[in-house]
């Protein structure tokens, strides 16, 4: 589908693509690094009218700690991806243009379809995510518009090699927004295909511009998880602002990266009591349910007291009055709503494939 939202028109039929930090100069009939992205006859070509992962997931798995806990997230990918990391959760989608290991078979669908869906299975929140979904943010919007004017919440689950254009697009459409700092060390930044700085711009400017934003970090041994590089990046974060939730995820071998082994509980509870002692107000755990203690839970900063209690993805208990601490009524910074335990959802939560 062509489409000028993204793109500045150059000479000689000639573009240059805004749709991620890597600002793809695109002569005629050239394709952006993402692989999705083309110029033909000097319009950017860009993906439209199909999901190649569509699911209906629990919005603790984006994972989403501070957004309407225990709400049912309709999930929806595309095909490729700006970045190529050796081990990719999402590698079947994400990696399918450039590796012929991977492949998974699009299927048709209108925003209309999606929104229906999201309606269906009880979801209050859409959700782009399973590629990277700035490489495919004109199909986002035109989603998000109908999500919007059917009352849903809309979100990215995204890398963050973002441009300040594509944000600015984004902003009138996309509520919650969670990026994957993936370390804090240009050289390993470089290896997956990105800068460092870029993201770090970007986490700013989510910021700035008033996006809901939560960040998680993959802790992967012997890639990021030296005790410099995770200071500088809690560090960092704090800076930013101390209530943006961290959540700090284990590693298990996956796609390319088999040569180690899973991350371990010491060193995830290290990397949260650094953050934490660094000043975040809002430290988690994830990929571990049951074994990190009180790092699944949202906790008051103030007097400590359990406001959401979480096993998994699964809310146990929600225990806030109008976004706050209800026994200090300290203001605990989210997208709070009216929530409910996804016990009072059992049996409709557990990831759901959607059948077209």
């Amino acid at each position: 589908m062509a489409r000028d939202d993204l793109v500045v028109h150059l000479s000689d039929n000639t573009l240059r693509c805004l749709a991620c930090g890597h600002r793809c100069y695109l002569p005629e009939g050239k394709v952006g690094i993402c692989k999705v992205r083309q110029n033909r006859g000097g319009k950017l070509q860009v993906p439209w009218g199909y999901v190649a992962g569509l699911q209906c997931d629990p919005v603790e798995k984006k994972p989403f700690f501070h957004a309407y806990p225990g709400s049912l997230a309709l999930s929806f990918g595309m095909l490729g991806c700006d970045y190529h990391c050796s081990y990719c959760q999402n590698w079947i989608t994400s990696q399918t243009l450039r590796d012929p290991i991977a492949g998974t078979l699009p299927r048709s669908i209108t925003p209309q379809d999606i929104v229906s869906l999201a309606h269906q299975y009880g979801a209050r929140i859409v959700t782009s995510t399973y590629n990277e979904p700035l490489i495919t943010s004109e199909w986002a919007v035109d989603i998000f518009r109908e999500a919007r004017a059917s009352g849903l919440v809309t979100s990215y689950v995204s890398n963050g090699n973002a441009t300040p254009e594509v944000l600015e697009f984004l902003r009138p459409w996309v509520d919650l927004y969670k990026v994957d700092l993936k370390g804090f060390d240009d050289r390993h930044y470089r290896k997956l295909g990105g800068l460092l700085e870029t993201v770090k711009r970007t986490i700013r400017d989510l910021v700035q511009l008033g996006f809901w934003l939560e960040v998680v970090t993959l802790l992967v041994p012997g890639f990021n998880d030296t005790e410099q590089e995770l200071r500088s990046l809690v560090e960092f974060l704090a800076d930013v602002s101390p209530d943006i939730p961290w959540h700090v995820t284990a590693f298990h071998p996956d796609y390319k990266m088999t040569d180690r082994e899973a991350t371990t509980v010491e060193k995830l509870l290290f990397a949260a009591r650094l953050g934490e002692e660094t000043g975040l107000r809002y430290v988690y755990i994830g990929n571990l349910p049951g074994a990190v203690g009180e790092y699944e839970n949202t906790r008051c900063p103030s007097c400590r007291a359990t406001l959401v209690e979480r096993r998994g993805y699964r809310v146990l208990q929600v225990n806030l009055t109008g976004g706050c601490c209800p026994y200090c009524s300290t203001k605990i910074p989210g997208r709070w709503g009216e929530t409910r335990s996804t016990q009072q959802i059992l049996g409709t939560w557990w990831p759901r494939p959607i059948a077209l």
